[in-house]
């Protein structure tokens, strides 16, 4: 079936992602880019050979993106997947140019920011990132979420796009020898996205990105959603409300 057919839900079961276009407005994408420019210093600032790439706990640093993350806006496309109730957990800003620029290899998404260490089945190895706990969950916590990708610039092929190998995310925790299995035998997508639009992915899913090649911006607003509490007395490390303000 053509994928444009597909509903987002459809496209992202069988693929591991989809593209939405036009979810956030040019006023509100002008919003986000204006807070996070006016950002002071933060601890969770990242950094590449002293050029700024990108901040963690954006939830917490910027209330913009912590009103975005709880707006009915986003939270119905989340909700048509991962069922309602769902809520935000941790956001990330990526900030590629031609000066902060990099390629990511073929990986999945295997960690999530809790509030403190707390010894319990299927939760592990720990570390701990800015200050912020994270820890790898069981298998079953990462299949229940879903990240939103959010443009606030054009992303085209010269600006290191995502790259995805769809239906990946099928195949649970995937090691070095499986990863190559996916790359011989699934075509790689490229995630060509306008401003405002946004990618939904699966946290399993294999993606990469590569270094951009043409002197543009390609900022991107990371969003991790779940809907039930974590197992075995684990907290998330926040959890934004609905309709926040």
């Amino acid at each position: 079936m053509n994928q444009t057919l597909l509903s987002p839900v459809d496209r992202l079961s069988r693929d591991g992602f989809a593209i939405v276009d036009n979810v956030v407005t040019p006023l509100v994408v002008k919003q986000l880019i204006d807070a996070i420019g006016q950002a002071g210093p933060l601890d969770a600032v990242l950094r590449r050979e002293e050029e700024v790439y990108g901040m963690r706990d954006l939830l917490r640093a910027i209330p913009e993106v912590r009103q975005l993350a709880g707006s009915p806006d986003l939270l119905d496309l989340v909700d048509s997947i991962l069922g309602p109730g769902s809520f935000a957990v941790r956001g990330l800003l990526f900030d590629k140019t031609m000066v902060a620029n990099w390629s990511v290899p073929w990986h999945q998404d295997l960690t999530i920011a809790v509030r403190s260490r707390v010894e319990s089945a299927g939760f592990g190895p720990w570390t701990v990132k800015a200050g912020i706990t994270h820890v790898r969950p069981p298998v079953e916590v990462l299949e229940g979420m879903l990240t939103l990708r959010i443009h606030l610039d054009d992303c085209a092929s010269g600006q290191g796009p995502l790259r995805v190998l769809p239906g990946s995310h099928r195949g649970g925790k995937l090691g070095a020898e499986a990863t190559r299995g996916w790359l011989d035998r699934q075509p790689v997508v490229d995630c060509l996205v306008a401003t405002g639009g946004v990618v939904l992915m699966r946290p399993l899913l294999l993606h990469a990105s590569s270094a951009a090649t043409e002197p543009s911006r390609r900022r991107v607003i990371h969003l991790e959603y779940a809907n039930a509490p974590l197992p075995g007395g684990v907290d998330w490390f926040e959890a934004v409300e609905r309709g926040v303000s």
